[in-house]
């Protein structure tokens, strides 16, 4: 009776500890943040400024020799932002752009960058791909609206508009924009090597990432600025599966196909990548608690009595929470016999893997490849990058990110987070320890979700308060 006693006490203390740790979390004033989209004449000038960006189709591909309509936007450029070009200098690599804006030369150099070239268009869109046409509710449309020629055109507007106050910076301003982000291609690196020719050591960088959203966790309610801190690594793998082939009327069992099958089965049955709850996710997940629904309250309240039902539960839960904790692969492609009733010599599968930074490149590699090795399968790795250093959310340009974002856009919450996509600052590493993934443009649910699907579009209101952000930036670097 005793011992039943001080279970029943231990539990009911237990109880009330998490009851007191969720009732504890306040609603922060990110609940009640609102943006009120600018309506006036910056609005107007901004979005048709990107209006014509938009309008220069500038898909790019692997192994694109023709780089000709990249330099039909720079001509744009040039006469969108005259200041720019009249007073810093100019770098082109093969289609990618470098500009220097020199400063006092008082504190390191600064980097801003984003990448003009954008993926495919194909599908019905309700306004052309490449219309830039702006809608009555103030929306302007096409490839490339958010992804990421918008905060390229608000970069370049904020230095055009500095340029023309008669400000000059402590530091030198950097802006980057690459032809062939979306492929991971030489433009970046060119622009590196260029930099680290000239000896430049960047205070920091920012590049596309996230950006300021509602909700942008189901069940977290509020406005939220997503700074990503975390880059995963990118690999391309190939699962390669050989036999001696046959006819199609005859089949033997485990045939390539077959054995491929049941590898992919068994990767996602019982996922063998490990989830953990980075100091970046906790922060993120600190900084949201708060404002959550009551349930999603209680287990993110007390994370040292749930995280382990958690991690277990979160890929479940929400698919991009999922890819915040572990290493992630997804099958992409396929390949079996050219004809129906032949059996296949080799069959392969492809999938495109991104790798947590407690589980980095090598250690996944290895992990995929012997269950591959079950099934005697092949693993030839195509393409594989290390994930990137992490930045410091209590670092100085990351309290400066949130400073500025705070300034521009009252009552939001500012939160780091892991990335599950790429970007070109991974090609920076080695230039600063603070490489920022944020493009400071407010998106609704459906423009977030447009990004390579149809119907991109922005609304041309939030781009003010871009170039605000923008310019704050750089008056206090």
């Amino acid at each position: 009776m005793t011992v039943l006693l001080i279970i029943l006490a231990v539990v009911a203390l237990l109880a009330a500890v998490v009851i007191l740790r969720t009732v504890a979390a306040k609603p922060t004033e990110a609940v009640t943040a609102k943006i009120e989209l600018d309506a006036g004449p910056r609005a107007d000038e901004y979005g048709s400024k990107l209006a014509e960006m938009v309008r220069t189709e500038t898909i790019s591909c692997r192994d694109q020799q023709d780089r000709s309509k990249f330099y039909t936007l720079h001509d744009k450029l040039e006469k969108l932002f005259p200041n720019v070009h009249a007073k810093c200098e100019k770098q082109v690599f093969n289609g990618s752009l470098l500009f220097k804006w020199q400063g006092k030369g008082n504190t390191k150099p600064v980097l801003f960058m984003s990448h003009h070239d954008v993926v495919e268009a194909n599908g019905v869109w309700e306004h052309g791909a490449f219309s830039g046409d702006i809608d009555d509710s103030g929306r302007i449309w096409g490839r490339g609206t958010v992804d990421t020629k918008a905060s390229l055109c608000c970069m370049l507007q904020a230095v055009e508009e500095l340029i023309k106050e008669g400000f000059e910076p402590e530091c030198d301003v950097y802006i980057a924009s690459s032809c062939t982000e979306e492929w991971s291609g030489e433009g970046a690196p060119a622009t590196v090597q260029y930099l680290k020719d000239k000896g430049v050591e960047l205070a920091y960088l920012m590049d596309e990432g996230g950006m300021i959203l509602e909700e942008p966790v189901g069940g977290v309610k509020g406005m939220y600025g997503m700074v990503g801190v975390v880059e995963k690594g990118y690999g391309d793998v190939k699962f390669i599966a050989r036999s001696n082939g046959g006819h199609a009327s005859a089949p033997v069992k485990n045939t390539p196909l077959v054995r491929l099958g049941k590898f992919m089965c068994e990767v996602e049955k019982n996922y063998p990548f490990r989830s953990e709850m980075s100091p970046t996710v906790r922060e993120m997940f600190r900084r949201m608690t708060p404002n959550m629904n009551f349930g999603m309250k209680l287990i993110f309240s007390n994370l040292w009595l749930f995280e382990k039902l958690l991690l277990k539960l979160l890929p479940s839960i929400s698919s991009a929470a999922g890819a915040m904790v572990r290493t992630t692969l997804a099958f992409t492609t396929a390949k079996g016999s050219d004809g129906y009733n032949v059996l296949p010599q080799e069959a392969y599968v492809t999938g495109n893997m991104r790798y947590i930074p407690h589980q980095d490149r090598d250690e996944s590699i290895k992990i995929i490849s012997e269950i591959a090795k079950k099934y005697d399968i092949e693993t030839q790795v195509i393409y594989s990058d290390a994930s990137c250093p992490v930045v410091d959310y209590n670092s100085a340009p990351f309290h400066l990110v949130e400073e500025v974002a705070k300034e521009v856009y009252p009552g939001v919450c500012i939160c780091p987070y892991t990335m599950t996509g790429g970007t070109d600052a991974k090609f920076y590493k080695d230039l600063t320890p603070n490489a920022l993934r944020f493009a400071p443009l407010y998106i609704d649910k459906q423009q977030y979700g447009s990004i390579h699907a149809l119907n991109e579009n922005i609304f041309k209101g939030a781009l003010p308060f871009a170039v605000d952000f923008y310019k704050k930036m750089i008056k206090k670097s």
